[in-house]
């Protein structure tokens, strides 16, 4: 029988998997009993998804059903209002059948908008009034039963002119029925959808953010997962912990390559982890290369002297010709797009790709 890995690092996480965000959790479904709109940040892979699939899988168990809304790379009013109608079709739960119910005394019929918004210009419906229809059913069945609803990656609405104002104008009203989480990976454009007086959801929710996990979490899931399949961890542990710096994604899949090269009944060694480490590198490291190669030269910069653990104010910035001024508005961008994070220091996000530009641009 072949023994399944512990550490799953592809897509979100299914909710027993979900650990070492407990205190974030308890904070969150606080929040949504409540009916407390919230907004949570982070960069991308940092589990924001997951932490919601664990969430609102918890609150099922004591009452209130959830929608999720899935807004990645919009373009379009179109694709939002597909995106809605999907997110309602979807639900499999007992919630289902009031949504159909709901939608049916509308006229809409759930799952097919995507289809009627193909046709011919004359024959498709109009997708801001099949949109405000779609937000109607959600309020509607918000106001039979309890019922929370997840707009992920919400920072894509950016993109679709006039969308933010049609999901305003309809939800605005209802925050006392619904139970609304907004979560983004594009932190900068999240901070200014809600916090930019110029647009329609300023200030209309609690802005939280999803931070890295903690070295004993991290630690924690390793063993843990090592000892559950009968191999041990031994003494890499630091390694990985300190390798990985919180990223929870990059965490999971370190663990995964160091687990496939420790056989069933052994410990892991340094030699384990060192193949590990290029098992990872060689399946990531062609990717890191196309995304720097993408970037602005002053972004390319940046990210190789904050990589390197150097000022880009100081003398690792003279070294690369990294101008002051291209310094501070590559860092806003970088930061802005989930590239680097603030903290004590500024920090290259990615660890791999950290690591990759330390051993492509060694100082």
């Amino acid at each position: 029988m072949i023994t399944r890995s512990p550490f799953p690092f592809q897509g979100p996480l299914a909710p027993e998997q979900v650990t070492g965000r407990e205190e974030l959790g308890r904070d969150l479904a606080e929040r949504l009993l409540q009916r407390r709109v919230t907004a949570l940040l982070g960069p991308r892979r940092y589990g924001k998804t997951s932490l919601l699939k664990r969430v609102t899988a918890d609150l099922a168990q004591v009452g209130p059903e959830t929608v999720w809304i899935d807004l990645y790379e919009l373009s379009s009013m179109a694709d939002l209002a597909s995106a809605v109608d999907q997110g309602l079709a979807s639900v499999t739960s007992p919630l289902a059948r009031t949504l159909r119910d709901i939608a049916g005394s509308l006229s809409l019929r759930l799952g097919v908008l995507g289809l009627e918004l193909a046709r011919s210009r004359r024959d498709r419906p109009d997708p801001v009034l099949s949109l405000r229809a779609l937000l109607r059913v959600l309020v509607r069945a918000a106001e039979r039963q309890p019922l929370v609803v997840v707009f992920d990656e919400f920072s894509g609405i950016g993109d679709v002119k006039k969308a933010p104002g049609v999901l305003r104008t309809e939800l605005q009203h209802h925050y006392q029925d619904l139970s609304i989480v907004f979560a983004g990976s594009q932190p900068s454009t999240m901070r200014a959808l809600f916090t930019d007086q110029a647009e329609p959801f300023f200030a209309q929710a609690d802005l939280v953010e999803i931070g890295p996990l903690a070295d004993n979490a991290v630690a924690a899931v390793v063993e843990d997962g090592f000892a559950g399949t009968g191999r041990g961890a031994g003494g890499v542990v630091p390694d990985l912990v300190h390798f990985v710096d919180g990223h929870p994604q990059r965490a999971m899949q370190m663990a995964d390559a160091l687990w496939r090269r420790t056989d069933e009944g052994a410990t892991a060694t340094a030699e384990t982890w060192e193949a590990a480490l290029a098992d990872v590198r060689a399946s990531v490291d062609a990717g890191s290369e196309r995304l720097f190669a993408l970037l602005p030269s002053g972004q390319q910069r940046t990210l190789r002297v904050v990589a390197n653990g150097g000022s880009v104010f100081g003398t690792a910035a003279d070294v690369v010709d990294l101008a002051p001024g291209t310094a501070q508005a590559a860092v806003e961008s970088l930061v802005g797009n989930g590239y680097l994070a603030r903290g004590d220091r500024l920090q290259v996000v990615d660890p791999l790709l950290a690591d990759w530009l330390r051993r492509r641009f060694p100082f």
